[in-house]
């Protein structure tokens, strides 16, 4: 939005917005710094951004709208899919023959107008807005989504009732393919993807059919349908991941892709005969994991150091730790994506492939028909691989494989299904594998849990003294007051006392408080005093004991350390942990 800088300052003296003693200043900052005027004078406060914009309109003759008092109807909100209008800040909410009207922040973004011209193929009339506007029409898209969808899934089910009260067996592909179920299972599809479920159960029960979303790893009801609509949803997910119809008695496992939102996603599908029908449970799967650094899943400070430490290194094994949901994946995922250059062969065996990565060979165990991680684990070593990604490490096959991977010029990924860090040790002497072999082999080991992330709308508050007292009996408060002033993330005088908590505020954007989720780890690198320990078949609370002597943070104490950044709460880390 081009305005000379004496017409603006014309109208802004005029109007007594700004003096022109303020205006000179800025407009001498501005050259010096390269900035526009606009920008100086919002940097120093001399006049709010939605007021400037306002002034903006005037003087070009743009409409300007509010549209936080606006109900926008679904049907033009959606004209613009969300990423869309959230990424480029832009709502369309009114249309008006061939001419839509949309809402912006900036006039001049010609490429979100072009883009939205082509996807509409109407004639688009912008017009400026402000903040408050864009926030309130993004919120909308949620409840109008959530309003919309309910009102498809209600008429459909209907229509069920009425077109296939009792399915025969002979009926079900029939009924799988009508307009009702593919329109139902599609409206769930999109309705937990806007939810940012990552998995969807639906589950028979003796009088309806319960859909649940398990949503930043707590599951919440979402709605009840009629029992009679459960034969034609099991029905269409079947045809749809490509399972056998007919098969009641048994549990089936398949996959298939939908897209969503403008995004793609492979659904994972397992379905479980239960006394009162079948249970179907899907896992969402975002298929792009590129973009995470080590900096945005949680890693910080002398972990993170670690972790770069150990990615440098051309052989031996980094292994993530922790029980099924702990973001094990998605550790190695990121891992996998920074060290994915054009110089290197990476080749994976995974159970199942959950992220589709470029460059990178994945391969998909199956066991029905003899091919194992042990098996495919044999053949991806004869692949000439630089780095090798072993979804996980179930017997002792797999890891003596790995091991002897690692051993012999590769650097390995995998995962293990253990409570800590530490414990990934005896837990693969178990196993059988000699301990002068993990000695040669190991090079860090991670143990993480996933903590809920507070909203930005958050409670602050300051620990009494007994909530002190408990939290010292929690973890070595010492520790991590050391590493919260080291990293600089508090003043160097400060003590527990004067540390501010928060907790969640329920919002109408957030009804729990929390958005989102974020790892909590213990980085434990294999150092020489922790491999003397390890020859001498110690167990892994004295493995523990020894690394955090070293300087490594347990778990629960990062947890902390990210409760006093206001990443999440105490109460929230402690659930976590003592799960």
């Amino acid at each position: 939005m081009y305005i000379s800088d004496t017409h603006l300052k014309t109208f802004l003296a005029d109007a007594g917005l700004v003096s022109q003693k303020d205006f000179d200043v800025a407009e001498q900052e501005a050259k010096a710094a390269g900035k526009t005027i606009g920008d100086i004078l919002i940097a120093k406060n001399a006049i709010g951004e939605d007021e400037l914009r306002r002034t903006y309109a005037y003087i070009l003759g743009i409409p300007f709208v509010s549209l936080t008092t606006e109900k926008i109807k679904y049907e033009t909100l959606s004209m613009i899919p969300e990423p869309v209008a959230r990424r480029n800040n832009i709502i369309a909410y009114n249309r008006r023959g061939d001419e839509l009207e949309v809402a912006m922040l900036d006039t001049d973004d010609l490429a979100a107008i072009d883009f939205i011209k082509k996807k509409t193929h109407l004639k688009i009339l912008s017009r400026l807005t402000d903040v408050a506007s864009v926030k309130f029409a993004l919120k909308e898209y949620q409840q109008s989504l959530k309003d919309n969808l309910g009102d498809v899934i209600q008429r459909e089910t209907a229509a069920l009732l009425k077109s296939a009260p009792d399915a025969k067996e002979e009926d079900l592909r029939q009924v799988a393919e009508g307009v009702s179920a593919v329109r139902i299972v599609d409206t769930l599809i999109r309705h937990a993807n806007a939810q940012g479920a990552s998995d969807i159960h639906i589950e028979p029960l003796q009088e309806s059919l319960l859909i649940r979303y398990r949503i930043d790893g707590i599951l919440h009801d979402a709605m009840e349908l009629p029992k009679h609509a459960a034969n034609a949803i099991t029905a269409r997910v079947k045809v749809l991941a490509n399972m056998k119809l007919d098969e009641h008695r048994l549990p089936q496992d398949g996959r298939f892709g939908a897209e969503s939102g403008g995004e793609k996603i492979s659904f994972r599908v397992s379905i479980l005969p239960t006394y009162f029908g079948e249970k179907i449970v899907m896992r969402l799967l975002r298929d792009s994991i590129s973009g995470f650094t080590l900096e945005s899943i949680g890693f910080h400070g002398s972990g993170l150091e670690r972790m770069h430490e150990s990615m440098r290194s051309t052989t031996g094994m980094i292994l993530s730790c922790g029980p099924t949901g702990a973001g094990k994946s998605t550790t190695l995922y990121t891992l996998l994506d920074i060290i994915n250059t054009p110089d290197v062969n990476i080749s994976t065996i995974e159970d199942p492939i959950e992220y589709q990565m470029a460059r990178i060979n994945q391969t998909q165990v199956r066991p029905e028909i003899g091919f194992t991680f042990a098996n495919g684990l044999r053949s991806l070593v004869r692949q000439d691989p630089d780095i090798i990604m072993v979804g996980e490490i179930r017997d002792k096959e797999t890891a003596s494989l790995a091991i002897n991977a690692a051993l012999t010029g590769h650097l390995v990924l995998s995962t293990l299904h253990t409570n800590s860090a530490a414990g990934a040790i005896p837990r693969l002497l178990d196993m059988g594998v000699e301990p002068f072999l993990l000695v040669s082999t190991l090079r860090v080991i991670i143990g993480q849990r996933l903590v809920r992330k507070l909203s930005p709308d958050r409670e602050k508050y300051e620990l009494s003294r007994e909530e002190q007292a408990q939290l010292e009996k929690e973890i070595d408060a010492g520790t991590v007051l050391r590493a919260l002033k080291e990293e600089k993330a508090i003043a160097k005088d400060a003590t527990w006392k004067n540390i501010p908590f928060y907790r969640p505020k329920e919002t109408t954007e957030s009804p729990s408080g929390y958005s989102g989720r974020i790892g909590i780890y213990e980085v434990l690198p294999v150092t020489s005093t922790i491999k003397e320990l390890m020859m001498g078949n110690n167990s892994g609370d004295a493995i523990d004991k020894q690394a955090r002597s070293e300087g490594m943070l347990s778990m629960s104490e990062d947890g902390i350390f990210k409760a006093a950044q206001g990443v999440t709460t105490i109460e929230e880390v402690l659930r976590v942990i003592t799960e």
